[in-house]
């Protein structure tokens, strides 16, 4: 059976991964030139999508190439000492088990896990999908695929295609968050340096196989910004104007935007749709279900997505008409969780206002204070919602695997 997978940053590699061991034929179409290795932004990996990584036999790798960032240190206008707190603190609350790792190294890693296996396709995109299956291309002659699925990101193209325009789903919820490679001027070290205030952070941190580091910011609006998502002269423009006469570092922050190698800008953006499949195609990670980017766990939820839609598109024999709503039914749950986290999240993460920005020092350094396993048993007592991701219990796919002679593992 042959499936098209539109999309090679996470959930696409990992996805075609678990196809090809269970004997689907698969093609993966990317629309960059190449696999992206700027280093990209830093992502989290909790329990579940950590124990998918164990089963690819490649978490050696993915925590070789870990961040490494151990501490963070921020700077308040107004208060003559930075506060401090390590960041395992923070992960105790809510994960066990987790990897903070760069994007593109994690790509790049679960891409080398299944390419052998696995036809991919670089420079090109999907125009058009027929209810034959048949799909054209912007450069490569027509195809006909048995399913499609959309593992292109926030800004799918296959949604686009099937569902509609991105504005039907998609939900603004309040902020907008930007990721340039600098020089680590700082050397860093495993640590990240920031400053927040009222309406805005800013940060720079690096990992520790990297020769450079990257400046985040995040800041808040009242209404949205008028700009298209592929824009960068305006993205860099709007970032100046929100983050001028801020201090710290950010004036040279801002400064590295006009020489920067690799630039990200996007608003936090909420995905909402009652069904992420239609016919036979379906969409997975952050082009079906994304919770909002930096603050719902959007890469685990992708990395989980994948693995189940694999798992279910094998019990069901390649039926779309019984996996997808299997598939759909598995993570859903999983799915709703992460979009109320982002929302929580969204309002705490940048202070609205002084009193929020005084409330979050307190709270960091009253949490700084606290032993780790008291935090630990605290995330516990907080139920589901606290741990959402550990709480993901991982369906057994392993008997629908076909032997191809390529090993694959199993933790």
């Amino acid at each position: 059976m042959r499936v098209l997978v539109s999309g090679a940053s996470v959930a696409g590699p990992v996805l075609a991964y678990w196809l090809t061991r269970y004997g689907f034929t698969v093609t993966v179409v990317e629309r960059a030139p190449a696999l992206r290795k700027t280093g990209g932004h830093a992502v989290d990996l909790f329990r579940p999508a950590v124990d998918i990584a164990a089963k690819m036999g490649v978490l050696d790798q993915v925590r070789a190439r870990r961040t490494g960032t151990d501490s963070l240190t921020f700077h308040v206008p107004g208060r003559s000492r930075p506060v401090r707190m390590r960041t395992g603190k923070l992960i105790a609350a809510v994960s066990d088990r987790h990897v903070e790792i760069m994007r593109d190294d994690l790509s790049e890693i679960f891409y080398d896990a299944g390419r052998d296996d696995v036809e991919y396709v670089f420079d090109d995109s999907i125009t058009a999908i027929g209810e034959d299956g048949v799909v054209e291309f912007e450069r490569g002659p027509a195809r006909r695929f048995d399913l499609v699925v959309g593992a292109d990101g926030l800004h799918s193209n296959v949604r686009r295609l099937v569902f509609g325009p991105e504005e039907r789903f998609a939900t603004w919820i309040g902020a907008y968050l930007a990721v340039a490679s600098v020089p680590d001027y700082l050397g860093l070290e495993g640590r990240m340096e920031g400053v927040s205030a009222v309406g805005r952070i800013a940060g720079l941190y690096s990992a520790a196989h990297l020769p450079d580091a990257r400046a985040v910011f995040l800041f808040r609006t009242r209404e949205p910004l008028d700009y298209h998502y592929r824009d960068v002269p305006r993205q860099k423009e709007l970032l100046r104007e929100h983050f001028a006469g801020l201090g710290w570092e950010v004036p040279r922050l801002l400064a590295e935007l006009d020489t920067t190698p690799a630039f990200y800008f996007d608003s936090i953006t909420q995905l909402r749709m009652d069904t992420w499949s239609r016919g036979r195609v379906t969409l997975v990670g952050d082009a079906g279900y994304c919770p909002g980017p930096a603050v719902g766990g959007s890469t685990s939820l992708a990395v989980v997505g994948a693995y189940v839609l694999a798992g279910e598109l094998a019990a069901a024999g390649g039926d779309p008409a019984r996996a997808f709503p299997a598939y759909e039914a598995e993570i859903g749950a999983y799915v709703r969780g992460s979009r109320d986290l982002a929302l929580r999240m969204a309002g705490r993460l940048v202070p609205a206002g002084r009193f929020d920005l005084w409330a979050l020092v307190q709270a960091v350094r009253v949490l700084d204070r606290v032993p780790d396993a008291v935090i630990r048993a605290a995330g516990r007592l907080g139920g589901r919602s606290a741990r959402l991701h550990d709480a993901v219990v991982l369906k057994d796919y392993s008997p629908y695997e076909k032997a191809r002679g390529h090993g694959a593992a199993r933790a």
